[in-house]
């Protein structure tokens, strides 16, 4: 390997992991103006990136992708614009592959300054190489529309990577949170974030613990990970005029009963991450790097693997069956 290339993650189509993912030497990405090119230590795999390598009902848009769009790592050169003191910075990364070939599975990733964060001291690298997409997804969840305190709140998937951030958010903001799990060990997780409140819905039943919970008044909001799956029972969990904020869904062509949300006053709210006005991104981070320094947020890193198991990696996010988040080790 020399100067001009770097080991790297990549497809060149897309499909099943072990058919398209690749592991090899390519050449390392050139530093544009205002971009800044970070030496990537660790590298997060979110199921938004499981689902873009799968094709997601598309080809990939380009020739070869190096995916992920999360990681962590150390910044070795700036591009003309960027101030040469963001050399040697530790940050963590963010929307790297959004809309972009080269993600973070990669020794080397060329972005944008302002996608590259500073790292508080205190975090490693793994640990914030989950942050961009759970964490500003949690984060928005909560905060989209003002103050929550004193609110009821549903975390769909309370046990998930964007579940467990947004668990702990909601109860910093002073809600009273309930979550929902598929399984015992992720009942016990969802609890250590805060909730008050973890229903397995696969064998308890979810409105009656609802009702109960909210002393027959119904939630105020639910944050949701799965909108068509769970859309039906939101008139029976709901108080009027509650409101549902829809980061995820597995499908997104189904019906939806809108009559009876129409009669509830049901609210959707729906956003992406990856599209955040600059200015609430901003805000996000700011008061998140906060919460980071002081050691606010519990972290869940379930499983680390070497950049050359990238495929084991995948379909441990794939199976579902992981508690906390998969992070990729580039840097040994």
């Amino acid at each position: 390997m020399t100067q001009d290339t770097m080991r790297a993650a990549y497809y060149d189509q897309t499909g099943i992991a072990r058919d398209v993912l690749r592991v090899g030497e390519i050449d390392r990405p050139q530093v544009n103006d205002g971009d800044v090119l970070v030496r990537v230590h660790a590298s997060g795999v979110n199921p938004s990136d499981v689902k873009s390598r799968r094709g997601a009902g598309r080809a990939p848009g380009f020739a070869r992708v190096i995916p992920h769009s999360d990681g962590a790592g150390v910044i070795e050169a700036v591009g003309r614009g960027v101030s040469a003191s963001r050399v040697g910075e530790r940050v963590w990364l963010f929307n790297a592959q959004w809309r972009r070939a080269y993600g973070t599975c990669a020794e080397f990733v060329a972005l944008p300054s302002e996608l590259a964060v500073a790292l508080p001291s205190n975090v490693d690298f793994a640990t914030a190489a989950c942050f961009g997409v759970p964490l500003l997804t949690a984060w928005q969840a909560v905060h989209i529309d003002g103050p929550i305190a004193g609110q009821s709140v549903l975390v769909q998937g309370g046990a998930g990577a964007v579940g467990h951030y947004a668990v702990q958010l909601a109860r910093l903001a002073g809600a009273h949170v309930a979550a929902t799990v598929s399984s015992p060990a992720k009942a016990v997780h969802a609890r250590a974030g805060g909730a008050e409140l973890a229903i397995n819905y696969r064998e308890e039943d979810l409105t009656g613990l609802i009702d109960g919970f909210t002393q027959g008044r119904g939630l105020d909001r639910i944050i949701e990970v799965n909108l068509v799956e769970n859309a039906a029972r939101y008139v029976d969990l709901l108080k009027p005029d509650g409101r549902v904020v829809v980061y995820g869904s597995d499908r997104w062509d189904a019906d939806l009963p809108l009559g009876s949300f129409l009669v509830h006053g049901i609210d959707l709210a729906f956003f992406i991450v990856y599209n955040l006005a600059p200015a609430r991104r901003a805000k996000a981070i700011a008061e998140l790097t906060g919460l980071l320094e002081n050691n606010g947020l519990s972290h869940t890193v379930a499983r680390r693997y070497r950049l050359e198991d990238i495929v084991a990696a995948h379909e441990a996010v794939e199976s579902g069956d992981v508690i906390g988040n998969v992070v990729i080790d580039i840097v040994q």
